[in-house]
Order: C-alpha cells, then structure tokens, then sequence
C-alpha cells in the first residue's frame, strides 16, 4: 500500500515537471517579450496629441510588454524613417526600432488587423487624427533628354509623317486611323512609347533601328519602304516630341 502511494507521488511529481518543461518550450516568446520593455521617443506633433496614451496601453494591455516614453533616441522611434506606420496629420510617419522581441512586436502589432484598428479609433473630437491607411508616395521623374529638338522633327516629318500628324505642316497627310503626335502627348506612358515604338505594331514589320533590331527576314521582306534610324535621331526625335503641347481633348462628356 505504501509502495503504491509512493510510486504514485513520483508520477504525480513526473507530470508537474513534464507539463512545466512543456510550457516553457512552447512559449519562449512570448515569455521573453513580457520579460523585456522597451523605450519609445516620439516628436511633439504626435505625443501632443494624445495619440501614444491611446495606443501603448493598449498595445502593453495585450502583449504584457512595458513602454517607456522617452524624448529621444528609444527602442522604437517614430519620425521621418524606416516603415511607414500611419498617417496624419497632412504627413506619413515612419518608425524604426532596434532587434528586440518588444520593439520588433511593436512594429508587427501596428502593422497588423487589429494594431490599424487601434489606430483608427483614436477620435478625441469625434474626428480620427490619425489613419492607418497611408497612400503610396508618388516620385516626380524629369527626363532629361540629350538630343536636338530641331533636327529631331525634321527627322519625325520625315520618317514617321508617311503616318502621322506631327505638326501643323503636314496636318493633311496623316493617316485617318494613326494618331497625331499631339495625341500621343496626352498619354501618361508617352515617352514608353516613343521610346520603343520599334517594338509595338505595326512597325516591327518595316522598323530598323541601327544596332537593335534583327534584319528583316528573307522570305518576309517589308511590304512598304523601311524606316531606317540610328539611336541617335532616334533621341533627336524623343527630344523634339517632349516640346509638343498635349492635345486639348476638351472636358470629359457628360451624361445628361
């Protein structure tokens, strides 16, 4: 009877250690992120606001990971760099942090379903300062184009105004179905097209461009005159076309 309960005990006492092993290799994690808070720094014009006794809380609420506010240089920074976070106002705010588990949680929790709802829902008036929706940045690209305009529509009228309406000059020798140059203009993707035109139909089948283009196969000779460039009229003819003024297409119709 004693041997029994003895023996009972050493299993009872093989569980607690076994469910104790258990615990800590599943949870190492989240065990090391409760153990380890972190400081964060922030500019005026976002602690000002409010905003971060709104968030960190309940960021800390949920992971049980302390943040400390700090005037500069924290674990987590929020300012000009790194990934964009939120938005507001009239700005997109960036945040950097270091390698720990609390910082890197931090960022993955912003960016998460439920960190951009905390976001949202901070409303003091009524009215969200802040939004997690943040708009791709757009980067303003100036070409730059390095050949001679004038040379460039000589060139145009001669080769590609067998087609086209490049300029008020040959306006009446245009083909009804091609468009004109100034059409073309109106395309955001123009210089894309200009650029390769040799490559989008129907020119393959009468384009040379010196260098680039394979010869015209044997058994499918062109069927009109080729046009024949050289990459240097071909950026002469680029440098005229960034001078034409976009059509004026009018205002969009209207349904009635």
């Amino acid at each position: 009877m004693t041997r029994a309960i003895g023996l009972g005990q050493s299993c009872d006492r093989f569980e607690m250690k076994y469910l104790y092993l258990l615990i800590c290799v599943m949870f190492p994690l989240t065990l090391q992120a409760q153990s380890a808070g972190f400081t964060l720094s922030a500019p005026p014009e976002v602690r000002d606001t409010g905003f971060l006794k709104h968030l960190l809380p309940r960021f800390s609420l949920k992971h049980g990971v302390r943040i400390t506010l700090v005037d500069q240089g924290g674990d987590v920074v929020i300012g000009d760099n790194g990934i964009a976070v939120f938005a507001g106002p009239d700005r997109v705010w960036y945040i950097t942090a270091t390698a720990q588990d609390g910082p890197a949680l931090f960022t993955e929790w912003l960016l998460s379903d439920i960190g951009k709802r905390t976001v949202e829902s901070f409303k003091p008036d009524g009215t969200a300062i802040f939004s997690s929706q943040i708009a791709p940045e757009t980067v303003d690209v100036e070409l730059i184009f390095d050949g001679d305009p004038v040379r460039g529509e000589t060139l145009s009228l001669t080769h590609c105004g067998r087609c086209h309406v490049i300029n008020y000059s040959n306006r009446m020798n245009g083909m009804g179905q091609t468009p004109s140059f100034a059409l073309m203009r109106t395309f955001d993707d123009w210089y894309d097209r200009f650029a390769a035109f040799y490559v989008l139909n129907p020119h393959p089948s009468f384009t040379q461009l010196e260098d680039i283009t394979e010869p015209f196969a044997a058994h499918l000779p062109p069927a009109i005159v080729p046009l024949e460039i050289t990459q240097d009229e071909l950026e002469h003819i680029l440098s005229y076309v960034a001078t034409i003024a976009p059509a004026d297409l009018g205002a969009p119709l209207q349904s009635q």
